[in-house]
């Protein structure tokens, strides 16, 4: 019989599995993003009624089987009842969720994931910074995370370092006035959206959600995002279309 492990890991998504059960997706540090059943789940005296909800943060007990884990059981030190009870913070973190279940691969050790999302989820609960810029912060982090992210620090035309004004998702970075010319289609970006893009790239995760930046470089920061996600995933997100209708930008 195969030994119990113990991960560490976090709730991405849950559904119903026959009468009473539970198939969850997780997203552990040392596994990366496995799928369990826990048995019995669904009923309402069960112990791991909460424990399999999406946000439970903890160390989960299963048992490899051959196409799927068996839950037998969690310790969940973080269930991040902050967001569960506001609507537009719910819409945020099931997204952040969702694109950690796009990311996550089954084998993979996903410990600087795993990190991004707490840390995420976490400064979503907190409320010192915008959601907004939370999320700018989270998709570019990610695909730091991914080895996708858009070069920031150097022109990727020629090299140069200096005289950065533009950016080229298709070429996946920004380029210099000296290479402009026949670039197409190309963005503007400025000094300080720069460098807020380098710092998100080059901060660890523990550090990234304590600064703010104007409503400017926020709105120029989310118009890039948004042209580098569409060139870069293959998918559409659900919670998306809700926080359409809640964000203002």
């Amino acid at each position: 019989m195969t030994d119990a492990e113990e991960l560490l890991g976090m709730v991405l998504m849950s559904a119903p599995a026959g009468d009473y059960d539970k198939r969850v997706v997780i997203l552990t540090k040392e596994r990366g993003k496995i799928t369990a059943f826990a048995r019995g789940a669904r009923r309402p005296k069960s112990a791991m009624l909460a424990k399999t909800q999406p946000f439970a943060f903890g160390v989960f007990r299963v048992i490899e089987g051959k196409n799927a884990y068996t839950l037998l059981g969690a310790e969940i030190t973080n269930y991040f009842m902050d967001i569960r009870e506001d609507m537009v913070r719910t819409c945020y973190g099931t997204y952040f969720l969702e694109m950690a279940a796009y990311y996550g691969r089954e084998n993979d050790p996903a410990l600087d994931m795993l990190k991004l999302l707490y840390q995420t989820l976490r400064a979503l609960c907190l409320g010192r910074i915008d959601d907004r810029l939370i999320r700018c912060i989270f998709e570019l982090k990610m695909f730091v995370v991914n080895g996708e992210y858009p070069e920031c620090f150097r022109c990727v035309v020629c090299g140069k370092k200096d005289g950065l004004g533009h950016f080229s998702s298709r070429l996946g970075g920004v380029v210099c006035h000296e290479c402009k010319a026949g670039i197409h289609p190309l963005y503007p970006v400025d000094g300080s959206v720069l460098y807020t893009m380098q710092y998100i790239i080059s901060t660890p995760v523990e550090r990234l959600f304590t600064f703010r930046v104007t409503e400017e470089v926020r709105k120029s920061l989310r118009k890039i995002m948004d042209i580098y996600i569409k060139d870069h995933i293959d998918r559409e997100f659900h919670s998306l279309d809700i926080l359409k209708t809640l964000e203002t930008a």
